[in-house]
């Protein structure tokens, strides 16, 4: 669904949040009305999921609402930045958030572990993304970690990340 509440052309190109409903979709959130009502308006259930669909009818996911990049009024896939990023042969591990920018609004920014012994570069990097994607996509900063924040189950915790980025503002997510 497009955010106007009309379903998404089936050309694969058109972005939007994937919504159901069925006697199998959760009914609420445990004790928790206020995220029930977030979640579910006119018995759908928006699952917070962005995808394109195909003309064959196949839905493609290509990121969360909330990891969406929306910078100078462009919106960037985070995930679509990882895909180019796990490509480089000094990446082990990368996250793509939205960070603060006062010109643009917001700005993705990759955290990334290396590869053991590898030494890449800050600019390298963002000329690698930039050799492969439309520049205003690829990352306008990056950073170095030893390790990303994960669950016990080792599902990545980019909340966590934002939350570090974007104290004091606003946007947390």
């Amino acid at each position: 669904m497009c955010p106007d509440g009309v379903e998404v052309a089936w050309d694969g190109k058109e972005l939007g949040e994937i919504i159901t409903r069925g006697n199998v979709v959760m009914e609420g959130y445990y004790k928790d009305p206020e995220k029930t009502a977030e979640a579910i308006r006119d018995g759908w259930f928006y699952t917070g999921d962005l995808a394109v669909t195909h003309p064959d009818g196949y839905i493609e996911i290509q990121d969360r609402a909330k990891d969406l990049i929306i910078s100078g009024g462009e919106n960037i896939s985070s995930t679509e930045i990882e895909g180019i990023l796990y490509k480089h042969p000094d990446v082990l591990e990368v996250a793509v958030i939205a960070v603060p920018d006062d010109k643009w609004g917001e700005t993705p920014k990759a955290i990334i572990v290396l590869q053991d012994h590898a030494s890449v570069t800050e600019t390298e990097i963002i000329t690698f993304c930039r050799s492969r994607m439309a520049h205003f996509k690829a990352p306008t900063t990056v950073e170095f970690v030893k390790a990303l924040p994960k669950t016990a189950t080792g599902k990545l915790q980019k909340y966590r990340l934002r939350e570090i980025h974007w104290k004091g503002t606003k946007k947390v997510n």
